[in-house]
């Protein structure tokens, strides 16, 4: 084809089925523990079920507070904020979390915990905005399922 200033011009055009099979990026988690929480084992094992099932995952260390992990989940563009809390603090953590990323306008991003929780608490965080909480002893491939089936991109 030629275009305007009478130079070729390449004209492509995909498919609709090319579109279907074109790849999709893999499912992006922010694994982070924030506050004094400590204890990183939980966290660091859930990261690397996600990662060995195919999912990105940035892992933000100890010691982050909820608005520097929203950051991060905004700038990694992440689908999913999974929280490890065994300090006593998630009535605090999550809610501040969950307001932080929606100050930065992606309150889209899913966010899910897991940790040493109450029952009791459990339905208060969910009510809340928290996506899902693991307890201790659920296995890894139920926390890969679940995001497999709850990230929607």
């Amino acid at each position: 084809m030629i275009g305007a200033k009478g130079l070729a011009v390449n004209v492509c055009c995909v498919s609709d089925s090319a579109l279907k099979t074109a790849p999709v990026r893999p499912i992006r988690v922010v694994v982070a523990k924030a506050g004094l929480d400590g204890h990183d084992r939980g966290a660091k094992v859930v990261a690397r079920a996600l990662r060995d099932a195919g999912m990105e995952v940035i892992y933000t260390g100890l010691h982050q507070t909820p608005a520097q992990i929203a950051r991060i989940a905004v700038q990694e563009d992440a689908d999913a904020v999974g929280l490890s809390v065994l300090s006593g603090a998630h009535l605090t953590v999550f809610p501040e979390l969950l307001k932080s990323l929606k100050s930065l306008g992606s309150d889209d991003i899913l966010v899910f915990g897991g940790g040493v929780i109450p029952d009791s608490d459990i339905a208060t965080l969910i009510s809340g905005g928290v996506a899902t909480i693991f307890t201790p002893g659920t296995p890894t491939n139920d926390v890969v399922t679940w995001l497999r089936d709850n990230v929607t991109r």
